[in-house]
């Protein structure tokens, strides 16, 4: 299956979720393959090993120069866990796909050839609607989005399920809201609590049961070119990204049984 993680707002969690959900669907024996669609390439300079760092192919010479998908497809420090990286090219991919046939297709051609090596392929989504994102919602059987438990939290949704409907009507009719993930709860504030109610109300039974927390531990991992499985196994973010990666798993797959990560670490 592919799924695409999007929200147009930035700073929502969404690479932060797409980087802890693989690593932990990995650990519990699922093959997975992330692709990183944002030009900023934060989930590349997290996941790609260093000796590749200095010269590797990317998302852009798949979408652009036809390359081989499989060619620009490299294993991670983690068990079952493949990327397909972003570089800074990227950021000027979408003024060259403008001319191509069939442009929003693009990215679905070439994740076609290689989907049924893996259990899922996860697309981080760059935080804007323009013609990478389409094509990130183009080529996913469902859409993840993340919303931050804070003020404005609904802000620019509509424009988001917009853009969502109008791929499904006109480019991918089987695309659909898989679920919906709180990411920055903080449980002390009523805040928290009522933006969470709010949210819930708006996407009636799409809301996961597992919340993602506001935790210190999430905001450093990346820092250090981690995921919070590596870097804080037993924190609270930790346990909360593999409670979803349970949920997402088991919703994907119509299954309502509780999975055990395969490595355990110290």
């Amino acid at each position: 299956m592919i799924f695409s993680i999007t929200n147009q707002k930035g700073g929502v969690g969404k690479t932060t979720s797409v980087m802890n959900l693989g690593s932990y669907m990995s650990t519990l024996n699922k093959k997975i393959l992330i692709v990183d669609l944002d030009p900023q390439s934060n989930l590349t300079s997290g996941l790609l090993t260093n000796e590749l760092k200095e010269k590797y192919n990317s998302i852009y010479n798949v979408l652009i120069s036809d390359l081989d998908t499989k060619k620009a497809i490299y294993p991670t420090r983690i068990d079952n866990l493949f990327l397909l990286p972003s570089s800074i090219e990227l950021a000027g991919a979408e003024v060259e796909m403008v001319s191509k046939v069939s442009r929003e297709n693009i990215l679905k051609k070439a994740l076609n050839k290689i989907v049924n090596d893996y259990d899922f392929v996860i697309i981080d989504c760059p935080p804007s609607l323009g013609l990478l994102t389409v094509n990130g919602l183009v080529a996913s059987e469902k859409v993840l989005i993340p919303v931050q438990c804070e003020y404005y939290a609904l802000e620019g949704l509509g424009q988001l399920i917009n853009t969502v409907t109008m791929v499904r009507e006109n480019l991918n009719e089987t695309l659909d809201i898989g679920g919906v993930i709180l990411t920055m709860y903080d449980s002390r504030t009523n805040l928290s609590k009522d933006v969470a109610k709010e949210v819930r109300n708006f996407f009636e039974g799409k809301v996961f049961d597992s919340v993602i927390p506001r935790s210190i531990r999430l905001s450093e991992a990346p820092s250090r070119s981690l995921t919070i499985y590596e870097y804080a196994p037993y924190s609270s973010g930790a346990l909360a990204y593999f409670n979803l990666a349970n949920e997402v798993i088991n919703r994907f797959e119509g299954k309502k049984s509780m999975l055990r990560p395969n490595i355990i670490k110290d």
